[in-house]
Order: structure tokens, then C-alpha cells, then sequence
């Protein structure tokens, strides 16, 4: 719950800067508002979903500090001064470490072009968290072959069933990374 600086409600407020996307936003939110709330509420940033609101679904995970977080356990209180990557600004993160390289020719993270080519998706609305949750299982690094990448995927619920299409589209970038 985004809060402006001249209302009654301000002085239930908490000043704190992110960085979101790339782009460093000084905000005044509620202590109790979550970080998925103030970045589909009241930042308009859409692509993150509220699957379950516990933490058991996967489909609100974001990058913290490249770090997959679920942003519905998260209050964007305790996030302050960090750098929050969402689905939206993954083409823009293309570089990060382990994820495979450089954004795609129509401006595509290399896990969002693979998730096309592999069809790695049905109705979409676990995947803004699948894809936000691989990038950061890549970057760990701890995941090399399919059971591992499964096993690390795990908390990330598909309830139309793509998995296989899902570890293959993670597969192919992974490996195309490691070739570079």
C-alpha cells in the first residue's frame, strides 16, 4: 500500500528505496504490505502472480539480489536498499551470471525464448515464477542434470502439467550457458 507523502496515513508509513527493473524507486509503504502486493497493487508490475498467498505455489517468486524469493511471505519493508528483478525485467537481466546469456533477437530473456520453443507453458500463470525461479536456480548453480533441476523447480506448482517442457526449456539454456 503505496502512501502519499501528504495524506493522514503517512505517519503509518516506512520510507524505503528499491531498485526495481533496473530502476531505483524511493517509496512510502505500509509496514504490513507485502513486497508482491506493492509491486502488483501499487506498482502496476502485473506479471507476478497470487497464486496462493502462503508461499506454497511459487507463482509470486521474484529475484531478490538475484536470489528467488516468494514475494507473498516477503514484506517490501524488510527488502529496503535491494535490487528486485520480476518478470517484466528479465530481457533487461539477460546478463546475469548462469542464466545463459544475452537477451534473444525479439528481446526475450534466453529462458523466455526457450519457454516459447519448448511451449513450456499452457494457461501461463505459473510461469512469470517458473521463469524468475530458473533464472535464480541457475545462477546457484547447484542443479546440472534433470532430477536436480526438478528437485530445485519443486516449488513451483504447474497446475496444467508443462514440467517436462518446463525442465527442457531450463535444460537447453543451461546448456547453451555452459558452451559459451
Amino acid at each position: 500500500m503505496l502512501i502519499e507523502s501528504g495524506s493522514p496515513h503517512a505517519a503509518n508509513t516506512i520510507g524505503i528505496t528499491l531498485t526495481i527493473n533496473g530502476e531505483t524507486r524511493s517509496l512510502q509503504v505500509a509496514p504490513w504490505t507485502t513486497l508482491l502486493d506493492l509491486l502488483r497493487e501499487d506498482l502496476d508490475l502485473t506479471g507476478t502472480k497470487k497464486g496462493c498467498d502462503h508461499g506454497q505455489c511459487g507463482a509470486c517468486t521474484v529475484l531478490v539480489n538475484g536470489t528467488r524469493i516468494n514475494s507473498c511471505l516477503t514484506l517490501a519493508v524488510m527488502k529496503d536498499g535491494a535490487s528486485i528483478t520480476t518478470v517484466e525485467g528479465l530481457a533487461g537481466s539477460a546478463g546475469l551470471a548462469g542464466s545463459g546469456g544475452v537477451a534473444g533477437a525479439e528481446g526475450l530473456h534466453p529462458l523466455q525464448a526457450a519457454f516459447v520453443e519448448h511451449d513450456a507453458f499452457q494457461c501461463g500463470y505459473c510461469t512469470p515464477g517458473q521463469l524468475c525461479s530458473a533464472v535464480g536456480m541457475m545462477t546457484e548453480g547447484h542443479a546440472h542434470s534433470r532430477e536436480e533441476i526438478r528437485e530445485a523447480m519443486s516449488g513451483n506448482i504447474c497446475r496444467c502439467g508443462a514440467y517436462t517442457n518446463i525442465v527442457d526449456a531450463i535444460e537447453d539454456v543451461m546448456h547453451a550457458g555452459a558452451a559459451r
